[in-house]
């Protein structure tokens, strides 16, 4: 088969629909399942095999080539060490936006070419617009399902080999057609938390790896109230998990985690939901990746989000200096838990300019 398209299919409703769309398009195409995680637990929680199954059943039911790859080892040295790496140092990683970087839209698309394929295409909520001189990433139609902001760091290179065709879909116009058309896929439930832990507890699988190192729970006004298990296990905002209850002085409301001292490992903790050590109004970040390769103009009204599915935010563009790689920005509202280790991601109107990683923010931090 000449001149096709590698569908990449995660066994889901949306990769699905994905491979469907485009043959109904009469565009030639096969599919590719790739498995990033090797399944080490006996209780079924990582779902691979499962998912390379519903893949495959996709497939025949479509009458497509099928491939099968082991990415494992790939995705354990471009993404997982460095998952832990953030871990360890008090930051909290976005894997997924690395994992798209690295190997759904590089070892994935180096797979693809050698069986042959010249493009590839995913079941990501996102839209892709060609002008004359570079391709642009738009985020998807369905506010809810938008996935730009996980695709921040692609190359023009790797964006103009990429198509998403169900960017231009609401999920339950997706979840209609994949009934309509009868596949196997069509009510499984979507999948959800990161992508090699699944359904397990993410606490127990963690240390696994790394190792916790209990401390003191402090308030913001410096009272001891209790021991957290190992900063790796918190993030700032955090309410659920923390461990604390019926403190004696304090009343019946929730704790909600502002501030993680790793030199002293202290977790600070408060039960007001905005207070003054959770909000910042400026942040800076650094790695920082422009789809179109270069930045945005420094005067340019633009907006930004801080997390996946966040309204977009107005902001102001104070310093961007690409050979220090390095970028301050304000923000017209105070923002809740700029959280160190995820990315912000920058907006002209629908299209995703690009980002970086939290390094800081302006908050004001908790001292004993």
């Amino acid at each position: 088969m000449n001149d096709f398209t590698m569908v990449a299919m995660s066994g889901g409703v949306d990769s699905s629909v994905t491979a469907w769309l485009m043959q109904q398009s009469g565009r030639p195409i096969a599919g590719l399942f790739m498995k990033n995680w090797e399944d080490d637990d006996v209780d079924g929680a990582c779902s691979a095999e499962q998912d390379a199954a519903d893949a495959r059943s996709v497939a025949e039911q479509l009458g497509i080539p099928f491939h099968a790859r082991n990415f494992a080892m790939e995705y354990w040295e471009s993404v997982f060490e460095e998952f832990l790496s953030e871990l360890k140092a008090g930051r909290t990683p976005n894997p997924d936006v690395l994992c798209n970087r690295e190997i759904k839209f590089k070892v994935f698309l180096e797979h693809a070419r050698d069986l042959g394929a010249q493009r590839m295409a995913t079941g990501h909520y996102a839209r892709r617009q060609d002008c004359s001189n570079e391709a642009r990433l738009l985020k998807g139609v369905d506010p809810d399902k938008d996935q730009s902001y996980f695709l921040y760091m692609l190359t023009q290179e790797q964006l103009q080999q990429a198509e998403f065709p169900i960017g231009e879909l609401r999920k339950t116009e997706l979840r209609a057609m994949a009934r309509q058309a009868g596949l196997p896929t069509a009510s499984k439930k979507d999948s959800t938390g990161i992508c090699f832990i699944g359904e397990r507890n993410y606490d127990a699988f963690i240390e696994r790896y790394l190792t916790g190192q209990p401390g003191d729970i402090v308030t913001t006004d410096g009272r001891c109230i209790g021991r957290h298990r190992g900063l790796i296990h918190y993030t700032l905002g955090q309410r659920r998990g923390l461990g604390i209850g019926g403190v004696r002085g304090f009343p019946e409301a929730p704790w909600y985690t502002v501030h993680k001292d790793v030199n002293n490992n202290h977790l600070f903790v408060t039960q007001d939901a905005e207070d003054p050590h959770l909000c910042s109004t400026a942040l800076t970040a650094s790695q920082l990746t422009w789809i179109a390769g270069l930045p945005p103009e420094p005067n340019a009204r633009l907006k930004a989000k801080i997390r996946y599915r966040q309204s977009d935010q107005d902001i102001e563009l104070v310093d961007l200096n690409q050979q220090q790689d390095r970028m301050e920005i304000r923000f017209k509202q105070p923002q809740r838990a700029v959280t160190p280790g995820q990315s912000v991601v920058l907006y002209d109107n629908d299209v995703c300019l690009g980002g970086g990683i939290i390094h800081d923010s302006d908050r004001v931090i908790p001292q004993l």
